[in-house]
């Protein structure tokens, strides 16, 4: 077993910062999405720290993030800095889901309001 949602993600898909560790375990994408379908909101969070740093960069592929954000925030539905941490991720990947990114962006202005 991994020590953490990351290093799975790291066996899997790669890192650009530093090497995929020496692993004999059988890296399937369905045991990992099971995993991150069921990690916490620390562990994504830290998953996604880990890999993507600068948000423009990593090898973790986009619906994994998308997936990764949107588990992060049903966990968290009232933290706006995660929303739009969320929202930039979603504008930086793909036009396809700019609306989705302005309406969390709406969301976490009308939280901060009050």
């Amino acid at each position: 077993m991994h020590s953490s949602l990351a290093e799975h993600a790291r066996c899997l898909y790669g890192d650009e910062y530093r090497p995929a560790p020496e692993c004999g375990l059988e890296h399937r994408e369905h045991y990992f999405v099971e995993e991150l379908t069921f990690a916490d909101a620390d562990s994504i969070l830290a998953m996604l720290r880990e890999l993507c740093p600068q948000v423009v960069d990593g090898r973790l592929p986009v619906w994994v993030r998308n997936l990764a954000y949107r588990l992060v925030l049903l966990q968290r539905p009232d933290e706006p800095a995660l929303m739009r941490q969320a929202a930039e991720n979603l504008r930086l990947h793909g036009p396809d889901w700019d609306h989705i990114a302005a309406d969390l962006a709406k969301r976490a202005d009308a939280l901060e309001a009050g």
